[in-house]
């Protein structure tokens, strides 16, 4: 402990901002993915050495390479390429929490309330630079964690574009987007869908890694029993690999899948919520109202919370 105090400045600083880093990176990764491993791997090996089993005896490379090898084979052929890719890139999605929080949410309608003021102010006319250039637009500018999601920003320059145009009607626009939403909601659902089945497939994946030890096995009947145990043993990990990697890791790794895609499904609702009753002639507190009250509680602000962010943003 004393010599750590004993250190100089400009060695100790590296040593904190290394520190700082690594914990700043641990809070970015989604703590419940971690947590589960770790319970999911933990109980197990606890429950098995418990039992007088031998840890290394687990460890078998050749039955992970068939299990995984085969059911990563039977997902590509099941799938079309560009979904394979998407289950690849959707392993780095898993070591992120959600990013549609209170906060993000104070920020989407506080945007949207300044644009249905100034239409509602200056006419529909008004906000035509700010979508069309949403980058260089002051009322964007201001809230950045939703300029830099490009889609999101896309989505509500496209419905303001068509409201400006002033030839649709209100039921005409919800429809409109209700299309759009069920597209990109079934698009978004591919990738789970790939991941699931896959996760049911490794059972079966994990017994014929089992049967492949068994034929192994009977090879070499009349050799010593010890061998012919281990090479048992062997066959049978495979079998519970199989398991394990379905309903361990998986299957619940779709699922977690399934409820970010949840939580984008429910921000595209609010922003629709808003815009419909904007276009009904609903003043822009109470149009904002309408796509705050399809949240969930655990994301809802509440109406002093943004109250309080308009008078922050004025």
């Amino acid at each position: 402990m004393n010599s750590f105090f004993a250190l100089e400045p400009q060695t100790i600083q590296p040593i904190l901002k290394a520190s700082y880093g690594f914990v700043t990176l641990i809070g970015e990764l989604c703590v419940n993915i971690i947590l589960g491993v770790i319970v999911v791997i933990g109980c197990i090996l606890a429950g098995y050495v418990m039992h007088g089993g031998v840890v290394m005896a687990l460890y078998q490379p050749t039955e992970v390479l068939i299990i995984c090898g085969a059911s990563l084979g039977a997902m590509i052929i099941g799938n079309p390429l560009a979904v394979s890719i998407g289950v690849v890139k959707s392993a780095g999605a898993l070591m992120t929490p959600s990013k549609y929080d209170k906060l993000r949410y104070l920020e989407l309608l506080t945007l949207l309330y300044d644009i249905f003021n100034k239409t509602r102010r200056e006419g529909l006319m008004a906000i035509e630079g700010d979508i069309e250039e949403p980058e260089a637009s002051p009322i964007f500018s201001n809230y950045p964690s939703i300029l830099k999601d490009h889609h999101a920003v896309e989505f509500i320059c496209d419905y303001l574009r068509i409201m400006v145009a002033g030839n649709m009607a209100p039921h005409e626009l919800e429809a409109l987007i209700d299309q759009e939403l069920e597209g990109h909601h079934q698009e978004a659902a591919l990738i789970p869908g790939a991941i699931t089945s896959a996760a049911d497939g490794l059972p079966g994946f994990g017994i014929v890694a089992a049967v492949l030890g068994i034929v192994i096995t009977m090879g070499k009947l009349g050799g010593p029993p010890s061998e012919l145990g281990h090479s048992v043993a062997g066959a049978l990990v495979g079998t519970l690999l199989g398991i394990l990697f379905a309903y361990g890791f998986i299957g619940p790794f779709a699922s977690y899948l399934n409820h970010k895609n949840r939580d984008e499904a429910h921000f595209y609702d609010c922003i629709k919520a808003c815009l419909v009753a904007s276009m009904n002639g609903v003043p822009p507190q109470i149009a904002v109202e309408f796509g705050r009250k399809v949240l969930y509680h655990s994301v809802r602000p509440s109406f002093k919370e943004l109250e309080e962010q308009y008078r922050a943003k004025k």
